[in-house]
């Protein structure tokens, strides 16, 4: 591990920050930024309640596993709900679904020490953009995927990336309760109640040589402990491949998501609370049609920074000047259309994309914009906008009821109440049988006759109840 100076710095193959700004501006800046951080604890990304969010959601990992996975796959959730950064509704869940007869390793991996119950394929990345694979089957014939396989014109047999997503969405109401919706590239997104989830099939992969690279490097964070549990989570394959490439039906993508979330974990809270605050931005204030901008990409910024500078730099006094200095990082990777993804500097996130030249422009000189306000920045934002010019009492009164809400959803996730696609069947069984979920009628009543004056069961039926606490969770 590289021993921290107190200066940031960076190199040509990863974002850098700079830190041209005076220390008068960054002093003046601290008050202000000790308050947006308690606004953000407020909001609902304070340290405890993330923490609970990645609990609950590993319950919810355990039971569709067991109930749905008929020991032929895993589920595991992944992205914000996985990391604890996602409010309740605020956004999609994604979902791996993992494949445990069927394993991926890299050229040079030793084949004999896989058990031999298990389909073995080779990756091949001599020909596919950096990231990314094709896949020879080298060992055993999994039944499920055989409409996947084709030639490849030397006598080996490949693993169609588009096929297999195809084949697996026909066959998906075995592994299921809930049946996904059409297809969306790679995903099979489907509806849990008001949770709106993306599911991805997936092949463990193995490749220590990746892994081995990203661990070498000289770095401030993570620390070495982090830095090998991650390297022992390996990879997964997922069925996407790289848009520019002509062999994008039958390429695969190379994912580190279980070993992201454990460094998205150990982020510190000024780290966690500023990516949370990016996304705002990205969500908010650039609003990429066509994920031309992705949180991805906003959070790959987060983690250069925090492995090219001392974590000492990353507190709740100095949120304001990491906010500059991400988007200063941001502006340059549209500027020159290169942002080095994390695990795998030489894929290029920024790389076919799709952006225009006069959208590229915009969001620069939006950008630019932005960098000149200084804490003004945050009046862009609607929901700390809000909270802002909101008073104090009222402001504290809803949002503590607002996360006990959520708390006893995140609660109600271990009984099951996903099992299957009866949401509002489970969520009265749930209510009857468990006096605790009555306690959120009573909030969402509380918040609406102090809103409306009225009684909520005089007003609203039912049904519109659970429309109501919903909203109030998005």
């Amino acid at each position: 591990m590289a021993e921290g100076t107190n200066q940031p710095h960076g190199s040509e193959s990863a974002p850098c920050c700079n830190t041209s700004s005076n220390s008068r501006t960054r002093i003046s800046d601290e008050d202000e930024s000790v308050e947006l951080s308690n606004v953000l604890n407020m909001l609902g990304y304070g340290h405890e309640l993330r923490q609970k969010r990645r609990e609950c959601y590993k319950d919810l990992d355990r039971i569709e596993t067991a109930q749905w996975g008929f020991g032929n796959c895993d589920f595991i959730t992944v992205g914000s709900k996985a990391e604890g950064i996602s409010r309740y509704l605020e956004s999609d869940m994604d979902i791996l679904c993992v494949n445990n007869f069927v394993k991926c390793i890299e050229a040079g991996c030793d084949i004999n020490s896989i058990p031999e119950n298990t389909s073995v394929c080779r990756m091949d990345t001599t020909i596919c953009y950096p990231g990314h694979c094709l896949l020879l089957l080298e060992r055993g014939f999994p039944l499920l995927l055989l409409l996947a396989m084709c030639d490849n014109g030397h006598g080996q047999i490949l693993l169609s990336s588009d096929a297999c997503v195809n084949i697996l969405q026909m066959s998906s109401h075995f592994l299921r309760g809930p049946f996904p919706n059409e297809r969306a590239g790679p995903s099979l997104p489907f509806t849990i109640g008001y949770s709106n989830a993306d599911l991805v099939y997936a092949f463990r992969c193995h490749c220590p040589s990746i892994l081995h690279r990203w661990a070498s490097r000289s770095r401030h964070w993570p620390p070495f402990n982090i830095v090998e549990k991650v390297v022992s989570m390996g990879a997964f394959l997922t069925p996407v491949g790289f848009k520019g490439s002509e062999n994008n039906h039958i390429e695969w993508r190379i994912c580190f998501n279980t070993g992201e979330a454990e460094l998205m974990i150990n982020l510190n809270d000024a780290q966690i609370k500023l990516y949370v605050l990016l996304k705002m931005i990205g969500k908010d204030v650039l609003k990429p049609r066509h994920k031309e901008i992705t949180s991805y990409m906003l959070k790959n910024i987060v983690l250069w920074l925090a492995e090219k500078n001392p974590q000492s730099m990353f507190h709740e006094k100095s949120l304001f000047f990491w906010i500059r200095e991400s988007l200063l990082e941001l502006r340059t990777a549209l500027s020159k259309k290169q942002l080095p993804y994390y695990m795998i500097p030489e894929r290029n996130l920024m790389a076919a994309t799709g952006v225009t030249d006069t959208q590229n422009r915009r969001w620069i000189a939006t950008l630019t914009d932005m960098l000149d306000e200084g804490p003004a920045i945050i009046r862009r934002l609607p929901l700390i906008r809000q909270a802002i010019i909101s008073h104090p009492d009222p402001f504290i009164w809803y949002n503590t009821r607002r996360i006990e809400l959520e708390i006893i959803l995140l609660e109600s996730i271990k009984s099951g109440l996903y099992s299957n696609g009866n949401y509002l069947v489970n969520m009265f069984d749930y209510l009857l049988r468990n006096s605790l979920m009555w306690r959120f009628v009573v909030i969402v009543n509380e918040v609406f006759t102090n809103l409306s004056g009225k009684e909520i069961m005089d007003t609203y039926s039912v049904f519109e109840l659970f429309h109501i606490f919903s909203r109030f969770l998005m």
